[in-house]
Formats: C-alpha cells, structure tokens, sequence
C-alpha cells in the first residue's frame, strides 16, 4: 500500500530530520556487511523448554546460544546476557571475536531509580562482552490488549518516558546505543517526537518490520519514516488475513509473506549502512487484531479512521498464499521442529537476496 507524501505529513510520520548529535555519532561498525544475525525470540520454544534444566541450561547460555547461531550460518545474535561476572563477559566477548560474528544485548528499561543500579550493571556486562547496541521496549505487550481507556494508556507513557530518562545518561555514559523497538505500543508520530525530546546521540530506534501494522500503519512508511534513527532491526516477513474483529498477522518465513523485503532493506542500508539486519521469526499462531472492536480504539483518541479503512483494504488486497498453520495444537517435538526449519528457511532467503 502507497502512501502519498500528503498523507505522511498529515499523519505526523514524515520523515524528521537527524538530530546532528545522532548523525555524528553514527558510522560503521563493522568494516562488511555481516550475514544476517538471529534474534533470541526466534527461539523462544526452544529456549522455553530448555529452561526446565535450570535458567542457563541450554541455549539460554550466551555462549552457547552464539555456538547455535554460528552453526547456521548467521552473522550475529540479539539476546538478553544479563548481569554477568567480568570472567564470563570476557569469554562471551572472545567467542563473538573467533567466530568473527556481532552481539546485540536485550535490556529491560529502569522501572524507577531504585532499579536504575540493575540497569547499569546489565549495561557494563553487555559491554564487556562486546556489545554496542541494547534493544530495549517501551512497553512488552500490546497497547490495545492492555489499556481500557485513554486516560491509563496517558499515565504509562509518562512512566515510560520517565524510564527513558533514568537510562539515557546510564548508556551514554558507557558509550553505548539504546535501540527502542517501535512495540504495538506507540505510533510513529508518537514515538518520534519522544527522540527528538530526549535529543541523545546514543538512543534511537530497533525497526520491527510488523508490529505497526497492528497500529493500523503502512510497513514501508514506518521503515522511512524510522530509517533515520535506526540502530537495530527486527526483520521478519508476515500474512495477514481478515476475521470477524479484524485481522490476523502472522509471522512466516522470510520470503513467503507480503513485505517487500529487498526494497525495506535498500532503504535501511541507504540510511544506517552501519547497521545490522536481525532474523526475528517467532513461531506460534497468528496474532489478532482487533481493529473493528470499540476496545481497540480505547487509547487512539484521535486516530483517523482513514488509516482502518487504509489498513483493512491493504489486508484484502494481500491474501496470504496459504493460511498461516496454527502451532498451539503441535506437539513439543514437531513444535521445535517447525521452528528451527523457519530460523534456517528465513536465513537461506536472507543470504540469497538481501546480503
């Protein structure tokens, strides 16, 4: 679906300039392009099954996890490392190097000053173990599945930006970047303008290629619209499919959904050369959204109802090529299974056409 200049511009998500602090703290990280990198959400199955033989059982060691990874091929990882002793960052940090891969880390926000001292201490860890990017949400669920009325959404945008405020100086202080994934949470005009508040050099955006489409936006204009403040990605290809209270968005293998993936990643090189391109390919049921539901519309208050009618006949227009397979009925073995074969099918796409 294109959207028309006029329509970004009268829907706040132009493209905004680059403050100079973020433009000059930008350049390139590595001296390739680097193969595709693998979120730890790919594996959420495996690592939650996993966690039955202790909390680092499994893949959920880093270290191991990065020794998965590796094996297929993928250029890098994302995932939370926690609070670690410096030996144990160290060995994380060589393992990256050897195999000539990047690491990412996963942080949770400060809630409050009391929690602001855990923040720094995952901060320095990730450091220690080579990792110059934090992926970080703002909220880790869904707005309109968690806010009834306008008013409660208000006050938790107020705690969020107050988070933001505790880490800023944390991250800036150790030289690092925090990448704020746009999370079915805020809206492109809504997220922008709180960067621009900030005004820091070292806080900008993780782009999830999906979850604004649940926010009733266009997936190319938000990547255009984000491609500027970009200091991490979240690829992924989806289907979409109406039901009776919307529609359905699901997560399928790179390639065999509706994004144009080729054209997405020219645009992000185009703006962040230095950035690197992150498989997040999560393996359950399609998720509903249920944008013709006076629920839905609890915390949009003045959200024009152009962009559903946009969004609905976006959807009809791209039938998915089969209907996403439910996952929840699976069995645990083949469960796995279905899940491993979407990391390795969207990796086997990602070095074919997007490297």
């Amino acid at each position: 679906m294109d959207v028309t200049r006029r329509e970004l511009l009268a829907g706040g998500l132009a493209m905004l300039p680059v403050l100079p602090l973020l433009a000059s703290g930008s350049g390139r990280q590595d001296s390739e392009v680097r193969p595709m990198g693998v979120v730890a959400y790919c594996y959420g199955l495996r690592l939650a099954a996993d966690r039955a033989g202790g909390p680092n059982a499994g893949l959920n060691d880093p270290i191991a996890f990065v020794e998965h990874c590796q094996q297929r091929g993928a250029g890098g990882v994302q995932m939370s490392i926690g609070v670690r002793d410096s030996a144990y960052a160290a060995r994380l940090r060589d393992k990256i190097a050897d195999l000539h891969m990047y690491l990412e880390g996963i942080i949770r926000l400060p809630k409050d000053r009391m929690d602001a001292e855990r923040f720094a201490r995952e901060v320095t860890t990730a450091k220690e173990a080579g990792a110059k990017v934090l992926r970080t949400v703002l909220l880790g669920t869904r707005r309109y599945e968690t806010f009834e009325t306008a008013a409660a959404f208000r006050d938790w945008a107020e705690r969020a930006w107050q988070s933001l405020v505790l880490a800023e100086p944390i991250i800036a202080g150790q030289d690092m970047r925090l990448a704020i994934e746009n999370h079915k949470d805020l809206r492109t005009e809504e997220l922008l303008p709180l960067l621009k508040r900030l005004s820091s050099r070292h806080v900008g955006v993780c782009v999830d290629l999906a979850n604004s489409i649940a926010l009733l936006e266009d997936p190319l204009a938000i990547v255009q619209a984000y491609a500027p403040w970009v200091f991490s990605t979240h690829m992924k290809d989806v289907a979409v499919l109406e039901y009776e209270d919307g529609f359905l968005l699901g997560e399928v293998p790179l390639g065999e959904g509706m994004l144009d993936l080729k054209k997405i990643t020219a645009i992000l090189r185009q703006a962040r050369p230095e950035i690197h391109l992150n498989l997040e390919m999560i393996t359950r049921d399609p998720l509903k959204v249920p944008c013709l539901t006076p629920r839905y519309w609890a915390t949009f208050e003045n959200l024009p109802g152009r962009h559903l009618a946009r969004t609905m006949s976006w959807v009809r227009k791209h039938p998915p090529r089969q209907r996403p397979a439910p996952v929840n009925g699976l069995s645990q073995e083949r469960k796995l299974a279905v899940e491993e074969s979407n990391v390795q099918k969207s990796l086997a796409y990602a070095r074919k056409y997007l490297s």
